[in-house]
C-alpha cells in the first residue's frame, strides 16, 4: 500500500500543472525510482530551456560498491551520441568552403572503395551519414566491436569485401563503419585528425572542458563512471571499451555539464553559448540541413505499454534522428556501448534539450527520466514510464527466453558431430574479418577471433554440426550459433554463425560472416562418427 500510493505521488508530481519546469524533488524522485528499478548506478540529467542551464545534476555512484558520487561533471562513454558531432565538424568544413554534403567520397579519398562499383563511384559525403548506403544493419561492426586490434585505415580497406544488404539508397539500415570514413574526411579536409578536430575546434570553444576522445584519456581516479553489465544475470563493473578505431561513430566521454553546453550551441542554431551570436561552430543555414529529414525509418508498432511513444514521422537527419511527439519535432540520437548508455533530445520549437547518461545497459534507465522529463515540459498527460519500460523490458525479455527455449525443445541432444572433434581444428578466413582459430584445449574445443581478444570461447555441442560459442567474457551476453557445412567428400565446406539469443546487440554481426577453412586440417576427411 505504502509503495502504491508513492507511485501515486510521483506520477501526480508531473501533471500540467509543473509543466514547463518540474519541481527538482519530483525529478530527483523519478531518477531515485528509475535507478532501483532497473539495477543503475548511476544516472547523470541536464535540462536547457531558453539559452540557460535548468538543471545538471548526478544520481548515485560511479562503481558499485563504491561511495564515489555521480556528479555533474562525471565523464560517460556517450557512444553513438558521438555522431553529431562528426556531422557538426562536417558542417563547418561546409561553412568554410572545404568540401560540399554531395561531393563524391572518392574526390576526397581516392583510394576508398565499396563492394560495387557504381556505389563506390558515387557515394557522397552525406551518403556517409545517413545509413542508406546499402550495408546492412550493424554491417562490419565485428572489425571494432568488442575491442579489436584492427587500424583505421584496415576498416576501411575492409569496406571493398562486405557485400551490400540492400540497392544503394533504397532503405534505411543503421550503420557505423561509414561514420569512420566521415572522420577520414575530415582529416583530409581540414589537416587535423578527427579526435584533434573535435578538441580544438569544437570542445575548447563551448568550453566542454571535460570532453575526451579515447577512454587512453580517461585517469585512473577521475571523475569517470564506470560501466555496468550483467555477467550471466548478475551486474557489475567491466572494463571501458575502446573505440579509437571508430572514434567518430561512437569514441567521446562526456559529461552533462558539458553536453548542456552543447546543447544551447545547437539550439541556438550553431551559435557559441554566452557571445551573443557572434561567434559560431556552424552557421543557420548547416543546422538547418543537419536537421532535415534526410532518409526516411521505418516506424516499428511499440508494445502497449509503450503505445503513446509512436510517432507520425521518423527520418534520419546528418547525425540526428528526427521525429515528432505531442505535436512537436524532435531532434535527438541515442548511444549505446557496454556499461553506458545515453541519449540527447532536443525540442527546436522550445529550445529545450534534455541530456541522460548511464552507467548501465538497462534500456529503461536512461528512457524513462528522458519521457518523464518531456512530458513535464510539454504539459501532458501524466504517464508512469517507469513503470511502462519495465513491462516493456519484461515482455520483451519473455520473448526472447520464448525463442531460446523454442530452440532447445526443437533440438536433438541425442545427435552427434558428423566429424570427430579434431576434424574441427584449424583456421578459418571470412572476406572481410579475416581469420579465426578453432583449437583444441584438453578435451574441448575452443573459437578464438584473431584480432578480437573477448571472442574466445568453448565450442559447446548443440546439435549434428552446429556447436554453440561460449565466451569467456560472459558480460558481452552474445553466445553465438556456430554452424558447419561439409563437402561431398565430407571434408568441411563452411562455417556460419547467428546469436543464440534475440536480445543480442546487434554489433555482434555473426551472420554476416561467412567462414571457409583455410587449410583443410590433415583429420577433416576422417570418417563420420557413426
Amino acid at each position: 500500500m505504502r509503495h502504491a500510493l508513492a507511485l501515486l505521488l510521483v506520477v501526480l508530481s508531473f501533471t500540467p500543472v509543473f509543466a514547463q519546469q518540474p519541481a527538482q524533488a519530483d525529478i530527483d524522485a523519478v531518477v531515485e525510482r528509475t535507478m532501483k528499478t532497473f539495477e543503475v548506478p548511476g544516472i547523470a540529467v541536464a535540462v536547457v530551456q531558453d539559452g540557460k542551464v535548468v538543471m545538471a545534476k548526478g544520481y548515485g555512484v560511479r562503481k558499485l560498491g563504491e561511495r564515489a558520487p555521480v556528479t555533474a561533471d562525471t565523464l560517460f562513454g556517450i557512444a553513438s551520441n558521438s555522431k553529431a558531432f562528426t556531422a557538426a565538424a562536417l558542417a563547418m568544413l561546409v561553412d568554410e568552403g572545404k568540401l560540399k554534403w554531395d561531393d563524391r567520397v572518392i574526390d576526397h579519398l581516392p583510394s576508398f572503395q565499396m563492394h560495387d562499383p557504381y556505389v563506390t563511384r558515387e557515394l557522397t559525403v552525406r551518403d556517409l551519414l545517413v545509413h542508406r548506403s546499402g550495408l546492412g544493419l550493424g554491417a562490419g561492426d565485428l572489425l571494432y566491436f568488442p575491442r579489436s586490434t584492427f587500424t583505421e585505415d584496415e576498416i576501411v580497406a575492409k569496406l571493398r569485401h562486405i557485400p551490400p544488404a540492400s540497392s544503394f539508397r533504397s532503405k534505411y539500415a543503421y550503420d557505423n563503419i561509414l561514420y569512420l570514413v566521415a572522420g577520414k574526411v575530415i582529416e583530409k579536409a581540414s589537416g587535423k585528425t578527427w579526435s584533434a578536430f573535435m578538441r580544438e575546434r569544437i570542445f575548447q570553444p563551448l568550453g566542454m572542458r571535460a570532453s575526451n576522445t579515447s577512454v587512453k584519456e580517461l585517469r585512473p581516479g577521475a571523475n569517470v563512471a564506470i560501466p555496468h553489465a550483467k555477467s550471466d544475470g548478475v551486474l557489475g563493473a567491466i572494463q571501458p571499451m575502446s573505440f579509437d578505431n571508430n572514434a567518430p561513430a561512437a569514441a567521446i566521454n562526456s559529461s552533462v555539464n558539458d553536453l548542456a553546453r552543447w546543447m544551447l550551441a545547437q539550439l541556438e542554431r550553431g551559435a557559441i553559448p554566452g557571445t551573443e551570436g557572434k561567434k559560431r561552430l556552424f552557421s543557420e543555414e548547416q543546422s538547418r540541413e543537419m536537421w532535415s529529414a534526410q532518409t526516411v525509418m521505418p516506424i516499428k508498432e511499440p508494445s502497449k505499454a509503450l503505445a503513446s511513444l509512436r510517432p507520425n514521422f521518423s527520418a534520419y537527419g546528418l547525425g540526428w534522428t528526427l521525429r515528432d511527439y505531442r505535436g512537436f519535432k524532435l531532434v535527438g540520437h541515442t548511444g549505446g556501448l557496454p556499461g553506458y548508455l545515453s541519449r540527447v533530445v532536443l525540442v527546436p520549437e522550445l529550445k529545450l534539450g534534455i541530456a541522460v547518461l548511464t552507467n548501465q545497459e538497462e534500456g529503461g534507465g536512461f528512457e524513462a527520466p528522458t519521457w518523464t522529463l518531456l512530458d513535464a515540459y510539454l504539459g501532458a498527460p501524466a504517464t508512469d514510464w517507469v513503470a511502462a519500460f519495465k513491462a516493456e523490458d519484461t515482455e520483451r525479455e519473455a520473448k526472447a527466453n520464448a525463442a531460446v527455449g523454442l530452440a532447445a525443445s526443437a533440438r536433438n541432444a541425442q545427435s552427434k558431430p558428423s566429424l570427430p572433434a579434431g576434424a574441427y581444428v584449424g583456421t578459418y578466413r571470412d572476406a572481410w574479418y579475416g581469420d579465426v582459430a578453432i583449437v583444441k584445449e584438453g578435451e574441448k574445443l575452443v573459437l578464438r577471433f584473431s584480432r578480437s581478444p573477448q571472442l574466445t570461447g568453448e565450442l559447446e555441442h548443440w546439435q549434428y554440426d552446429t556447436f554453440i560459442a561460449r565466451w569467456k567474457e560472459r558480460s558481452l551476453n552474445a553466445d553465438a550459433y556456430v554452424s558447419f557445412a561439409l563437402k561431398p567428400d565430407g571434408a568441411i565446406g563452411e562455417m556460419r554463425m547467428q546469436p543464440v539469443s534475440p536480445l543480442t546487440d546487434f554489433s555482434y554481426d555473426f551472420q554476416d560472416l561467412r567462414f571457409t577453412p583455410v587449410k583443410e586440417p590433415t583429420s577433416a576427411v576422417a570418417k563420420p562418427v557413426p
